[in-house]
């Protein structure tokens, strides 16, 4: 009996059942990075509409809402060369945030997000040597790294925290 019920677990099962719906207004910015707000937006509700495990609807009609502020945006040398020059820069983001359950009138997630990406100095990053997205995969080998090694880096930290999000949420009891 215990193998059974185990054998029909699902991730989506641990938010709480009357939540079936979400809304994502668009999240406040506390930086000076114009822009991030909606990236970071379109990012989150991107994630969910991919996942399907909430509807995003308009916050009118939602069983719950997701409040987040962008607090912090960190751009440091992270590598250096044999010269003791930088080579690699990490760009990371970091948002507060809280998913608010309306029917109980409770938050289910306070917590703080962050998530990186990394770029060089070329302003290539299809040939740079860095693993730009951390998907293990360098250049040639990574089909998916191409752009303004800034921006390209800034999208990175910003699907990172999506991902975060989503596993939270699905994790959350």
């Amino acid at each position: 009996l215990l193998f059974n019920g185990c054998a029909i677990y699902s991730l989506a099962g641990s938010i709480p059942p009357h939540i079936k719906s979400i809304s994502i207004p668009l999240v406040d910015n506390e930086t000076s990075e114009y822009g991030l707000e909606q990236k970071v937006t379109d990012n989150i509700i991107e994630k969910f509409n991919e996942q399907g495990i909430l509807k995003v609807k308009n916050r009118d009609y939602a069983d719950s809402i997701i409040k987040g502020t962008i607090s912090k945006v960190d751009e440091s040398p992270y590598t250096f060369n044999k010269e003791e020059s930088i080579s690699e820069y990490r760009y990371k983001v970091f948002l507060k945030l809280e998913w608010y359950d309306v029917k109980n009138d409770k938050n289910l997630i306070s917590k703080t997000y962050s998530g990186f990406g990394s770029y060089g100095l070329s302003g290539d990053i299809s040939n740079d040597g860095i693993d730009n997205d951390n998907d293990g995969k360098i250049d040639d080998f990574d089909d998916d790294e191409f752009g303004e090694p800034r921006t390209f880096a800034a999208g990175v930290a910003m699907r990172k925290i999506s991902e975060d999000i989503i596993n939270d949420i699905m994790t959350t009891w």
